[in-house]
């Protein structure tokens, strides 16, 4: 494996392992909010996160590499509304999805195709991430603040399997 996509891999497991950080930062302000359904929601993608970046290490390992990580930015603690939290996770979920096209164009450039099919499967995720993230909005700006709206919501969310 070329080294430029080597590193671009491990970057892309601190990007994976930063997500579920910030998913679990979100997760315990909602908790500290009583707002439990969104804490379980956050608390459910930051474990998905982790599984990201352990897909990845275990990719390299497999390949012959050896993952050196590299440290955790601390995420942002709290946010004003639940509505500025799930617009933070979309903004965040599109840099994610530029991270996976810049790995994407590596591997095609080092001619990896092992790797690019891999990644596919990362191409495919962030689609439906973005989606889950957006359906939350929506559902945020319908409700638009009203406490009977957000009990509601938040009662939906909890519920994510």
């Amino acid at each position: 494996m070329e080294q430029k996509l080597k590193d671009l891999l491990i970057k892309q497991i601190n990007e994976e392992l930063y997500s579920s950080y910030l998913y679990l930062a979100m997760a315990s302000d909602f908790e500290s909010k009583n707002m439990k359904g969104m804490a379980a929601w956050m608390s459910k993608q930051s474990m998905e996160e982790t599984g990201h970046g352990m897909k990845i290490y275990r990719y390299l390992q497999e390949r012959g590499e050896k993952p050196v990580l590299a440290q955790i930015d601390k995420p942002q603690e709290s946010w004003n509304s639940p509505k500025d939290a799930f617009e933070a996770s979309l903004k965040h979920e599109k840099h994610i999805t530029g991270c996976i096209d810049k790995l994407v164009k590596a591997a095609r450039a080092a001619e990896d195709f092992a790797t690019e099919i891999f990644l596919q499967w990362f191409v495919t995720e962030q689609v439906e991430e973005e989606a889950n993230v957006s359906d939350v909005l929506a559902k945020l700006e319908m409700v638009g603040g009203k406490s009977t709206g957000l009990y509601m919501l938040d009662r939906e969310l909890g519920q994510r399997q």
